[in-house]
């Protein structure tokens, strides 16, 4: 969370990178006698301008020092060898890998399929299957057994014979015999795409033809093919079971907050009162479109889509997040190819339907780079690869400069057998198991190639491609930037607990609880029942008691919330008079409050735990201080007054 808190920041710092070509090599500083260049410092300026919120760091010359700081530490992670990490390499690369995929998958191929997968992701399918399993990797004397055995129950289902007993009896599935070979409804993107596909392909009630994928040959029998449920837009309100103690029952106040909006008090206005989902409370307990699918909560949305009309609410609903009252607002139109259409890609990417792509991508890349195939793999493989590396045990023998020939050539660079060679060695320690080596082989390479194809154009593509070279080397910084303070600051802060004490010390007037009270707060529908309120407290009832008076014939008309609160915290009205005993009543949203204060207490230091996050940030500041200070020190900044000049003439 942290590492993504602080990406955030320093994309909205740096905006472009630095790696552009400049069409005025204008030198506005230097790190050690590295030189950085004014093109770069004028773009992140001028992108983020509206992004600060503190007017002196739209001063130049101080937004500049922000700037400073910003290539000091990048130059302290690369003097500490912090790209070098495994870690860091790691990541970055995988980064790198996801980002290509935008430019590598950019074709018609990705667009058909995307389109193939929205209109079928307009249906669920409710289907059973027989499955008879046999891999890619069978000799053909099994894979013609298992494709014999599915087509003979095949054809026994489609001369009447009941589909679950034959699943029962015959289909190989793990739980075949309990599930009958059920698989309930599932959509697009639920399945391999080859079985997918037939499933679309066969019209309810029939059964399908055989199709193979990588588990073995099925046959379906499509039940029901229905139209996919729309996105909907509910508020509700939360009360959670998971706050620790609490001086009331979480299932007894959301009954409560049922009753009361049953009797016809605002939705909105209990929400942003009680509801514990602060981030919907403040919105009257709004929540952001979805289906079925796209919670945590199953529970939540069975009765979210129970709700027939606008309006309508639901009764208390129990979810591992605590308790719910929801209402239905409003059901959506089926969003449109476009509104999907980043989405969609993205799945269509991964799975069976990137081999799909890949194909194509792998020609593109072959015509584009100039592709020439060399010496066939295979004759020499075979004798050179031991059959122990069906059991993941081979081990790799140096390949002799006259037999190292060259498999292809892509580009600028040729790829040997001697690549390959590496690459088997390290691939079979987590290969699935084949039986025959040739078919391990020939999986391999496509494998082999596929990636040399892909890393090749990756490499170009941070040559040829502006817009690809500044995201990414925006990674790559902010990887070295999280490193380098996680390392220098954060963990530093974190172990230093005699010097965390000590700063603690030091700065308590920060860390003091304001004047507080121990009261309790009596939220009623009604001024009538306020003043009810005020004369059961003087007459000295307790709150229980309350309760049971003005909470009759199952209508909840008060709320009752008891606890100790700062002066000025939100719960109390905003012109409390602060003094023991029972308040005038006071108004909040539709409510008619009254407070019953019991005891005041006075401002007091709040201890180290209590505040713990507080002085480990205010710590973490401390230490960033000094240690920017010493970057400033160890690395010799020159800036280069005249282009600075001409900067600010051109900025301004």
């Amino acid at each position: 969370m942290m590492k993504k808190f602080l990406f955030l920041f320093i994309f909205a710092f740096l905006g472009t990178s630095s790696v552009f070509s400049q069409s005025k090599k204008e030198v506005l500083l230097t790190i050690d006698g590295k030189p950085v260049y004014s093109n770069e410092f004028k773009r992140v300026y001028k992108k983020n301008l509206d992004l600060v919120q503190d007017d002196s760091q739209k001063d130049i010359d101080s937004y500049l020092q922000l700037f400073i700081d910003y290539k000091l530490k990048i130059a302290e992670a690369q003097a500490q060898d912090l790209d070098k990490e495994p870690n860091y390499l790691n990541e970055f690369s995988q980064y790198r890998d996801q980002l290509s995929r935008t430019y590598l998958f950019e074709d018609k191929v990705t667009e058909e399929l995307a389109k193939e997968a929205f209109e079928r992701s307009k249906y669920e399918i409710d289907a059973s299957h027989i499955l008879v399993r046999v891999g890619y990797d069978a000799v053909p004397q099994d894979t013609l057994t298992a494709y014999n055995k599915i087509k003979s129950i095949r054809e026994r289902a489609l001369n009447g014979e009941d589909f679950s007993e034959l699943a029962k009896a015959h289909s190989e599935e793990p739980g075949a015999k309990q599930r009958a070979g059920a698989l309930g409804y599932f959509t697009v993107f639920n399945m391999v795409y080859p079985f997918e596909t037939e499933a679309y392909n066969t019209e309810p009630g029939e059964i399908s033809d055989i199709v193979r994928t990588s588990f073995g040959y099925h046959i379906i029998k499509v039940h029901d093919r229905r139209e996919k449920l729309p996105k909907i837009v509910v508020s509700h309100i939360m009360i959670s079971d998971k706050k620790g103690p609490r001086d009331f029952n979480a299932e007894e106040r959301i009954n409560e907050l049922y009753t009361m909006v049953q009797q016809g008090e605002s939705f909105e206005s209990l929400a942003k009162q009680f509801s514990d989902d602060k981030n919907s409370g403040v919105k009257g307990g709004k929540l952001k479109p979805f289906t079925k699918g796209d919670l945590r909560a199953s529970e939540f949305e069975e009765a979210a889509y129970q709700l027939k009309n606008i309006g309508e609410i639901s009764k208390p609903v129990k979810t591992d997040f605590g308790w719910h009252i929801i209402r239905l607002d409003k059901v959506l139109p089926m969003e449109t190819f476009e509104e999907q259409r980043q989405t969609i890609e993205k799945k269509v990417s991964s799975g069976d339907r990137s081999k799909i792509v890949t194909s194509a991508i792998n020609n593109k890349i072959k015509q584009k780079y100039n592709y020439k195939k060399g010496t066939d793999f295979m004759p020499f493989f075979k004798n050179y690869v031991g059959d122990e590396v069906l059991k993941r045990k081979w081990e790799m023998e140096p390949i002799s400069t006259a037999n190292d020939t060259t498999i292809f050539t892509i580009g600028d660079n040729e790829v040997r057998f001697s690549d390959f060679a590496a690459f088997i060695n390290d691939r079979q320690k987590t290969t699935r198991a084949f039986r025959d080596k040739a078919a391990l082989l020939a999986s391999f390479y496509d494998e082999f190639e596929t990636a040399q194809l892909k890393e090749y154009f990756k490499l170009k593509l941070e040559d040829d491609n502006e817009e690809y070279a500044a995201v990414l080397n925006e990674y790559r910084d902010g990887l070295l930037i999280f490193d380098v303070m996680n390392k220098n600051i954060w963990q530093k802060a974190k172990t230093d607990t005699l010097q965390l004490q000590e700063f603690y010390n030091s700065n308590k007037e920060d860390f003091k609880w304001k004047q507080r009270i121990d009261a309790e707060i009596y939220s009623a529908t009604s001024k009538q029942f306020a003043t009810q309120i005020q004369d059961l407290l003087k007459s000295g009832k307790s709150a229980e008691k309350i309760k049971e008076e003005i909470n009759k014939e199952n209508k909840v008309n008060v709320l009752i919330t008891p606890g100790v609160f700062e002066v000025d915290q939100h719960e109390l009205p905003s012109k409390l008079d602060i003094k023991t005993g029972i308040s005038k009543i006071h108004t909040n949203q539709d409510s008619f409050i009254v407070v019953n204060i019991k005891e005041i207490l006075p401002p007091s230091y709040k201890t180290m735990d209590e505040v713990r996050g507080r002085v480990l940030s205010g710590y973490q500041n401390k230490v960033e201080q000094s240690w920017i200070d010493s970057l400033r020190k160890k690395y010799n900044v020159e800036v280069n007054k005249r282009t600075l000049k001409r900067v600010k003439r051109q900025l301004k």
